[in-house]
């Protein structure tokens, strides 16, 4: 006979187990149900729509089972596998739990990564990311609550900051990173502080003190030439529980991961969805949305710095947006001009669910490496549903609508009449090369499969496991 404890547990658990999928099935009525402001439900979006739900199950397994602030390790935050928030087809994007009142180092080690400096690499041999930024935050990641209060001034916090511009390295490229609440006396290396104390107070808890320790560290790796670059492995430990193991896994803790599972799901999907349609006005304007923000069909918002009332985003990046709406004979061409030189630039499509265009097999994203860049300086790029051969080609992957994303990347942001500028104009697809320069080259179809060959190949690399 089985012992009272254990049909005790055995029912709780179960009973944890079903929260969890009833938080699922409350994050699937978000591919279709109207009032959770989905995409259109034409047949790929729906399709499309539960490969992006289970990205976030993935997503949420990870999180809700693995994470542990007194042994943290880097995931992979978004990749090919769990796509969403307009993630940047050039990044690897990753994300550790902290203890922001502990203290940590993270330690990594560059190749050839003279292009920091504003220096020219090397001509052969490998090299370092273009960029790489470390961002340091107390609250929860972009969505997790399921609601756009979370945006709110006060509800969280980035404590502190460190990218490639400034981060100190060692003769051979290795470096390490301290994260703790202060700065100890005589250090004088690589440091980020996981305390803030916060301007706003806490909009759910006025209460609550201004001091805001971290709750989890992230960052990007960013990649301008697919061909040479190769991503860095980072390292984090907490300095005062090396060595130790955890409490033994038990009933309430897997209880508790369970319900969290499903709620991270759930507040995910219901999220993003409500950004999109109400912050974002995807799809005409809603009460909510952001005045010069919101975007527009075939044209681009006001470029704007992240923030936490747009969703966050990279601190020094510079964005715009808007949604591409074309028909089989249609293509999109947008310049890119720039006045100050940043230290990344790229552009990409999405597709409504905010999932980034298959960019390994597909040219759904260029950068400012890949991109020619013609006599004037502008980068003219053309987004069409089949291959013009014109060399700076953004294949929609057939989707006749879907997110337009240009990032621009600066250590300290020039001043605003220095800010790049963004503009598309609709033409027919016979006729794109009388709206490019005489000069533009043909891209030939050998040459397209040779550009496919080294995005293939880098992608395979950058998200390998072993």
């Amino acid at each position: 006979m089985a012992d009272q404890g254990n049909s005790d547990t055995a029912r709780d658990l179960r009973a944890a187990w079903d929260e969890m999928i009833s938080s699922l099935e409350s994050a699937r009525d978000a591919i279709e149900d109207p009032r959770l402001m989905p995409p259109p439900a034409t047949e790929r979006n729906l399709a499309e729509g539960y490969r992006y739900l289970l990205g976030f199950v993935h997503s949420a397994v990870e999180r809700a089972f693995h994470e542990d602030p007194l042994r943290p390790h880097f995931r992979n935050a978004l990749s090919i596998i769990n796509r969403g928030t307009l993630d940047n087809a050039d990044a690897i994007y990753f994300s550790a739990a902290i203890d922001g009142r502990r203290s940590y180092i993270i330690s990594g080690q560059a190749g050839d990564c003279r292009v920091w400096r504003g220096q020219q690499p090397a001509a052969t041999g490998r090299w370092a990311p273009h960029y790489l930024i470390f961002e340091v935050s107390s609250g929860v990641l972009a969505g997790d609550s399921g609601d756009l209060r979370e945006l709110r001034p006060g509800v969280k916090t980035q404590t502190g900051r460190l990218d490639s511009n400034a981060i100190q390295l060692e003769s051979d490229g290795s470096f390490e990173i301290l994260l703790a609440p202060q700065r100890p006396p005589g250090h004088t290396g690589n440091f980020i502080s996981t305390l803030k104390v916060a301007r706003h107070p806490h909009p759910d808890d006025p209460d609550q003190t201004a001091e805001r320790y971290a709750t989890y560290v992230s960052g990007r790796q960013l990649f301008n030439d697919w061909a040479r670059e190769d991503a860095i492995h980072l390292a984090i430990r907490c300095i005062d529980a090396q060595g130790t193991a955890g409490s033994a896994y038990d009933p309430a803790r897997a209880a508790a991961e369970l319900r969290r599972c499903g709620e991270l799901v759930r507040g995910q999907m219901h999220f993003w969805n409500a950004f999109w349609t109400i912050l974002m006005g995807t799809y005409g304007h809603r009460e909510g949305g952001i005045a010069g923000v919101e975007f527009r069909r075939n044209e681009f918002n006001t470029i704007n710095a992240a923030s936490g009332a747009t969703g966050g985003g990279m601190s020094t990046n510079l964005y715009a947006g808007g949604v591409f709406e074309l028909e089989a004979d249609e293509a999109l061409i947008v310049e890119n001009r720039i006045v100050a030189k940043p230290q990344y630039m790229g552009f990409q499509v999405g597709n409504l669910w905010g999932e980034s265009m298959e960019y390994a097999d597909r040219t759904g994203s260029l950068n400012g490496t890949q991109a020619d860049v013609d006599a004037d300086g502008t980068v003219r790029l053309v987004i069409a549903h089949r291959d013009p051969g014109v060399p700076n080609w953004i294949d929609t992957s057939g989707h006749r609508e879907g997110f337009m994303a240009p990032r621009w990347a600066y250590s300290e942001p020039p001043p605003t009449e220095q800010w790049p500028s963004i503009t598309a104009k609709k033409v027919r697809f016979d006729e794109i090369r009388r709206h490019l320069p005489a000069a533009t080259r043909t891209v030939s179809a050998d040459e397209r499969r040779r550009q496919i060959r080294i995005r293939q190949a880098h992608v395979q690399k950058r998200f390998r496991v072993f």
